[in-house]
């Protein structure tokens, strides 16, 4: 007779592409967001928190490499047939809301949201599919002084956070990508498939290399593992028109060398300027070098903007997008905001498909070491830029709009890379028990301790054995142990093992730091929490 197969116990694991956060990683996070959240209130935004919920139609279909509005996302049908989805960033969100309250919303509206987003891709290492972001945007400004205004603060936020003289924001402006597409071909209603697979391969040129970019304009890629990506299939002299573009920091760096070697002359002549980039117009080359006192990041933003000029030819869009990039940088330059801090840069392109505008990333420029022990940039931490489109897909009226997004748990990562953050959290005071029958008295330790801010807890496992509550108390990374047995209750005191002190005494402590300040002390109990808080520096 068969017998009933007991039911399969559930596996004790996290799922895939998804990670558990504990204690100290919990603390550090709520610190780095404070941090952030202090300066997009100084510069007047307001919090906003939206569900996590919206439905596919309102999320629409913007993540990059993906097709269908419910691809990329974890979407579900509801009872009544519409589609919902967890938010896979807070910029959709933020453009309902725009929307939805509009008649109640003070336009500009600036607001700032923190919080978790999913999106159903492929994990892989550091790449989860739930993950944290810290957005601000300002909606209903068309003027660029409101872009400058975000990577201003996006900088500034990165100052608060620890990382002065390690990080650049790039800026960048989709409209002189769309003249570029535009003059080599790629302009009208029936290349939006082409330009969608454009933009997302410029993107990756970090990771891809420009070979890597040329396969994904032409017929496709084929990745190390077999995987084939379908790639635009551009002409030939289409794809050198576009990697015109992604060359355009190696060509601006050289042009850069030779005119600063050009300089050094006491009369550079305007011949010169043939021979170092055929690009730079006459006007472009009498302001370079009438501008000898500029440092190297102005330099570089003016030889950027001359090629990025000459690149888009006539296109009307493309050089709007030239000289929008130039007033961001003239007022960020104003505020003090140098280029080797804010900088225009053509690299930066931005995935997502609603990006109209100028678009911004902010790169953190120290290096680490990867899982094979190779040095590398750390690379982006923060994106965004203006999505004047993205509103009016709800009221058919443009709503201009721009807002960065800074990705958390990178910044994080970022910062323990640095050394500074501060590890572990200091864990909790552990009062142990050595009488089951006084845990009244135990409590009132406690609540003492608590009272005047320590934080503090009873041990509430099995005390019989002395020596696990010592191991609870470590484990916890708990600064002091008290100890109150038969003999100091009736003595009226307690005993204050310094756990932290222990430690240190038992690595390098001298004989006469040990006679001075022993890792355990007896004290009234009476003194009980002012003991403590000498102990803790308090």
């Amino acid at each position: 007779m068969a017998t009933d197969k007991s039911p399969r116990r559930p596996r004790a694991e996290t799922p895939k592409g998804f990670r558990d956060y504990f204690g100290a990683e919990v603390t550090e996070r709520k610190a780095m967001l404070d941090a952030i959240a202090g300066v997009y209130h100084r510069y007047g935004f307001d919090p906003l928190e939206t569900s996590a919920v919206e439905t596919v139609e309102a999320l629409g279909k913007f993540l990059p490499d993906v097709d269908r509005p419910n691809e990329g996302v974890f979407a579900w049908q509801d009872e009544d047939a519409d589609w919902l989805a967890l938010r896979y960033d807070l910029t959709a969100p933020l453009a309902r809301v725009a929307a939805q309250y509009r008649n109640d919303l003070p336009s500009p509206y600036r607001r700032y949201a923190m919080g978790p987003v999913w999106r159903n891709e492929k994990p892989g290492p550091g790449r989860f599919r739930q993950f944290y972001q810290c957005d601000a945007d300002t909606v209903g400004s068309a003027s660029v002084a409101a872009d400058a205004e975000i990577c201003a603060m996006l900088a500034d936020c990165l100052e608060a956070v620890g990382l002065t003289g390690d990080y650049v924001v790039k800026v960048n402006n989709r409209k002189v990508l769309n003249g570029v597409m535009e003059v080599a071909g790629l302009a009208g209603d029936d290349k939006h498939a082409e330009r969608g697979i454009v933009l997302r391969a410029i993107d990756k040129i970090d990771r891809l290399g420009p070979e890597g970019v040329r396969a994904l304009l032409g017929e496709g890629r084929k990745d190390e593992s077999g995987d084939f990506t379908e790639g635009a299939g551009l002409r030939s002299e289409q794809i050198d028109k576009i990697m015109q573009f992604v060359r355009a920091n190696d060509e601006v760096t050289r042009a850069l060398r030779l005119t600063q070697e050009a300089m050094k002359e006491t009369d550079p002549k305007l011949s010169q300027k043939a021979s170092l980039a055929a690009w730079l117009t006459d006007r472009d080359w009498l302001e370079l070098i009438s501008g000898r006192g500029k440092e190297e990041g102005e330099l570089r933003n003016s030889f950027t903007l001359a090629y990025l000029g000459n690149l888009v030819g006539k296109s009307v869009q493309g050089l709007e997008g030239v000289e929008e990039l130039k007033e961001i940088a003239a007022l960020l330059s104003a505020q003090g905001y140098q280029a080797d801090r804010i900088a225009i840069d053509p690299g930066v392109v931005r995935g997502l498909g609603y990006y109209t505008g100028p678009v911004y990333e902010a790169e953190l420029t120290f290096q680490i070491t990867d899982e094979k022990g190779r040095p590398r940039n750390f690379g982006s931490v923060a994106g965004g830029g203006r999505y004047d489109g993205l509103v009016k897909r709800f009221t058919g009226q443009e709503v201009p709009a721009t807002g960065v997004s800074i990705g958390v748990d990178r910044l994080l990562a970022a910062l323990r890379a640095k050394g500074r953050l501060a590890g572990e959290t200091e864990g909790p005071v552990v009062v142990t028990v050595m009488d089951r029958d006084r845990m009244a008295d135990y409590m009132g330790m406690v609540r003492e301790l608590r009272q005047a801010g320590i934080r503090a807890e009873v041990y509430l496992g099995n005390p019989k054995n002395f020596g696990n509550q010592l191991k609870y108390a470590d484990k916890r990374g708990s600064p002091v142990v008290v100890i109150q047995g038969g003999n100091e209750a009736a003595a009226g005191t307690v005993i204050l093992k310094d756990l932290i002190l222990g430690a240190k005494i038992a690595e390098s402590a001298t004989l006469e730091e040990w006679k001075d300040r022993p890792a355990q002390v007896e004290v009234p109990r009476a003194d009980l929490v002012a003991a403590v808080q000498k102990i803790l520096g308090q």
